[in-house]
């Protein structure tokens, strides 16, 4: 009888699915409910109840997911946060992280609801009592059921924080991208390097180069060369 971490995690999960179900069940169909298993980033989807970001079971993480398999053993709860689907609908997300009993994070258990009709009536509401400006606007989250597109819209998303394309970026902004990316966890999935480098229009070879300096100068003391 296998008795490892990944029998124990298996099982952790399989306590969980109907979980997913029932406290979708209990929101009804304003939330969704997704668990992840991190061990597998392009497929983490391994249950999900309810329709508010579209997830499927087999589906990839998406960039929140991406962002706490980067922080490793020092990933913590992300609660009561909100952002904003793709196709504008507004989200308040937790995101549950799943540990074995050593600890290491393995997994998540997210729930997700659709808050944008309450906003609109509480901006109406607002509007009417002269309650000032909306709140600022959300970030928007790309919550694909393939991993390509969550790649393609965090190298987007900080190409556009640049001052520029690729071409016009120096070497320091070129470094600061990648390790912005790889903090995000880009580079945990398995092939990311190949296509950022696709997605930036440089070679291979380089797109390694840039990651390689980026993890580099975590690594050197203040005033040290690169």
């Amino acid at each position: 009888m296998d008795n490892g971490p990944d029998a124990e995690r298996d099982a952790i999960l399989a306590a969980l699915k109907p979980v997913v179900e029932g406290i979708a069940a209990t929101f009804g169909p304003v939330c969704d409910v997704v668990l992840h298993d991190y061990r597998t980033p392009e497929k983490s989807v391994v249950a999900v109840a309810g329709a508010v970001t579209g997830r499927q079971v087999g589906g990839a993480m998406s960039e929140i997911g991406l962002r706490v398999l980067a922080r490793g053993g020092a990933a913590s709860d992300e609660l009561n946060y909100v952002t904003r689907t793709r196709d504008g609908t507004l989200v308040k997300s937790s995101t549950m992280v799943l540990r074995d009993s050593t600890g290491a994070v393995f997994g998540a258990l997210c729930v997700n609801v659709d808050v944008g009709a309450v906003t609109r009536v509480h901006g109406l509401l607002g509007a009417l009592a002269g309650l000032g400006a909306a709140p600022a606007e959300p970030p928007t989250t790309t919550f694909g059921n393939d991993i390509d597109s969550v790649v393609d819209a965090l190298v987007d998303a900080h190409q556009s924080q640049q001052r520029g394309s690729w071409a016009e970026l120096d070497r320091a902004e070129r470094v600061e991208l990648f390790d912005g990316l790889d903090t995000r966890g880009v580079f945990a999935v398995r092939g990311a390097v190949e296509q950022v480098a696709a997605r930036l229009g440089i070679s291979r070879a380089s797109a390694y180069n840039y990651l390689s300096r980026a993890r580099a100068a975590h690594d050197t003391p203040t005033g040290g060369s690169t």
